[in-house]
C-alpha cells in the first residue's frame, strides 16, 4: 500500500476538499489493468467449442449477472465462444404465450405474467432486456468472458422485428406490406405465412432500412466490444445485404459470423459468414439414433458436404439447441441411449461442436420457449464427457475443424451398415473414431492396424491385422496416435 505523509494543515485541506475520495491508490497502474483478449482469429476457430447461452433459463434469476458468475466454469468444457440468445427487449404487442395463444387473450393477469414472449420478437436493437439487467451488467459479462479467454457473439434477428419496435411507427416503409398496405408477418416463398405472428417482416428492398440495420449491428461492435453475431434466419435476408454488411462490420475489428442456415453461398469466399448450421447432419444423427437410418446415410452426407462446400467453410455440429429442445425434444428424448456417442461424434467429425445451456447438466425436459424455466445445475454423465471431449478438441490438431481442418478419411469395416470408422489427421497428430451406431452388439474387422492410446481412459491399445473387434450398443472408441 502506498502511504502519503502530509502535514496536518495540508491533510486537513485535502480532507475538506476531497472528503469522498477515500480509496487507496494501487501500487502502480498495471495492477488494475484487465486482461486484453486478442481479436478472434481463424486459429481460434480450429479448436473452438461454442456454447449457446439461454440467459433467461440459465438460472432462477435469469440475469446477466447470474450467467456471468458461471463463465469460468465453461472453460472446463473447452468453450471458446459464447453465443448469447437475443438479449434485447421483447415486444408486448402480439406477444405469444403458447402455440397460437397470445398473451393479450389470457384474461387472468397473474397467468399473463408467466409468459415473457419470444426473444426473437425484438422491440429495440440498441437496448438490453431489463429482465436480464443493465448495459453495465452486460459489459461485465463480456469483460468476464474475455478475461477467461472466451469470445462473445450476439444472436441477431435481422429478418423481422417485434410489433413494438420504433421503426413500425417512425419508418413503416422499412416493412413488407400486403395489397392493403398493411405490415405483414414473415411470408414464405410460396406466399404462405410462417406463422410467426408475433413479428413484422422487414423489407430489404428499402436501402435506408439496410443502412439502419448495419448501424444497429455496428453499435454492439464498437460500443459493447462483442466479437461477432449469430444471425437468425440468415437465409431470409438477401445475400447482397450480407455482402455489404459483413465487410463493413469487419472494418472495425475481426468478427466471427454464424449463419442460422445451411446454404453454402452464405459462406462463399473470405468475406461472408464463417460458419453455418449442420442441420442435415443433425437430422441424420437423430434418425440413426432412432433406428430409422443406418451409417450409410452419414457416409452419403459427408461425401455431399465435400462436394458442395468450399475448403474453408465451417459447419456447426450439434445434438441439441434451443429450437430442437423446445420443439423436437430434449437430447435423450430424441436420441435415447445413443446420446453420448452422437455427442462424441459432433466433436470428432470436421466442424465446430455446440453445447446448449443445460446439456452439460443432463437436461431432461423441454425448456419453455415463451415463459420462464431453469436449467438444472447438478453434474451427471454429460459434464465429464463434455470436459474430456472439450480438452481433446482444444489440444489435438487432428480434431481441427476450422478453415484449415484436419483431414477426414472413412475407414472401411466388415460391418459398415452399423459401424462408423474414420481417421482425422493433421501432421503427426492422428485420431481414429470407431463407433457402433446401432442398438445391437456388433463384431467386425477394419482395415487399420497400429498402437494407439484410448483418449477417454489413456489405456494403450494395439490393433493387429484381421483382428476381430466387438462393440456394445452405441459404444465408441476415440484412439489417438
Amino acid at each position: 500500500m502506498k502511504k502519503i505523509y502530509l502535514s496536518l494543515i495540508v491533510f486537513a485541506l485535502v480532507m475538506t476538499s476531497c472528503k469522498e475520495n477515500t480509496k487507496e491508490e494501487p501500487l502502480n497502474d498495471t495492477t488494475m489493468e484487465k486482461v486484453t483478449l486478442a481479436p478472434i482469429s481463424d486459429s481460434v476457430l480450429e479448436s473452438a467449442v461454442i456454447y449457446e447461452a439461454n440467459v433467461r433459463q440459465f438460472s432462477p434469476e435469469g440475469t446477466f449477472d447470474a450467467f456471468t458468475a458461471e463463465i469460468p466454469k465453461l472453460k472446463e468444457l473447452g468453450v471458446k465462444i459464447i453465443w448469447l440468445m437475443p438479449i434485447h427487449p421483447i415486444s408486448m404487442e402480439k406477444r405469444k404465450a403458447r402455440g397460437d395463444l397470445l398473451v393479450a387473450d389470457i384474461e387472468d393477469p397473474e397467468e399473463r405474467k408467466k409468459y415473457m414472449g419470444s426473444p426473437y420478437a425484438v422491440a429495440d436493437y440498441s437496448e438490453v432486456n431489463p429482465d436480464f439487467g443493465t448495459k453495465e451488467d452486460f459489459k461485465e459479462l463480456v469483460d468476464t468472458a474475455h478475461e477467461n479467454g472466451i469470445y462473445v457473439i450476439l444472436d441477431w434477428v435481422p429478418n423481422h422485428t417485434g410489433w413494438d419496435h420504433k421503426w413500425i411507427f417512425e419508418h413503416p416503409e422499412y416493412y413488407t406490406k400486403n395489397d392493403k398496405g398493411e405490415i405483414t408477418d414473415p411470408i414464405q416463398d410460396n406466399g404462405e405465412p410462417w406463422g410467426w405472428t408475433d413479428v413484422a417482416d422487414l423489407n430489404y428492398a428499402n436501402p435506408d432500412m439496410r443502412t439502419a440495420m448495419i448501424n444497429e449491428m455496428m453499435y454492439w461492435v464498437t460500443d459493447q466490444n462483442i466479437d461477432g453475431f449469430r444471425c437468425d434466419v440468415a437465409h431470409g435476408v438477401p445475400l447482397d445485404f450480407w455482402q455489404v454488411a459483413i465487410p463493413t462490420l469487419r472494418k472495425k475489428k475481426p468478427l466471427f459470423m454464424l449463419a442460422e442456415a445451411e446454404i453454402p453461398a452464405l459462406m462463399q469466399g473470405d468475406s461472408l459468414f464463417d460458419m453455418s448450421y449442420a442441420w442435415e447432419g443433425h437430422h441424420i444423427l437423430n434418425e440413426i439414433a432412432q433406428g430409422k437410418k443406418e451409417v450409410n446415410a452419414f457416409d452419403s452426407y459427408m461425401m455431399e458436404q465435400k462436394e458442395k462446400l468450399e475448403a474453408n467453410d465451417i459447419l456447426m455440429n450439434f445434438v441439441t439447441n434451443h429450437d430442437e429442445n423446445a420443439w423436437s425434444g430434449y437430447l435423450k428424448e430424441r436420441m435415447g441411449d445413443a446420446s453420448q456417442v452422437m455427442t462424441a461424434l459432433t466433436y470428432a467429425m470436421p466442424g465446430m461442436p455446440l453445447i446448449y445451456s443445460g446439456e452439460e447438466y443432463d437436461l431432461d425436459y423441454r425448456l419453455s420457449f415463451f415463459g420462464k424455466d431453469t436449467i438444472p445445475k447438478t453434474k451427471g454423465v454429460m459434464w465429464p464427457l463434455l470436459a474430456q471431449l472439450g480438452a481433446m478438441k482444444n489440444t489435438a490438431p487432428a480434431l481441427n475443424g476450422g478453415k484449415t481442418a484436419a483431414s477426414y478419411l472413412r475407414i472401411k469395416t466388415s460391418a459398415d451398415n452399423r459401424v462408423l470408422a474414420f481417421k482425422r489427421q493433421n501432421g503427426s497428430s492422428e485420431l481414429l473414431f470407431v463407433a457402433n451406431l446401432s442398438k445391437d452388439p456388433v463384431n467386425f474387422t477394419l482395415e487399420i492396424q497400429g498402437d494407439f492410446t484410448n483418449a477417454m481412459n489413456q489405456e494403450k491399445v494395439q490393433w493387429l491385422p484381421n483382428q476381430s473387434h466387438a462393440l456394445g450398443p452405441w459404444e465408441y472408441l476415440i484412439l489417438m496416435k
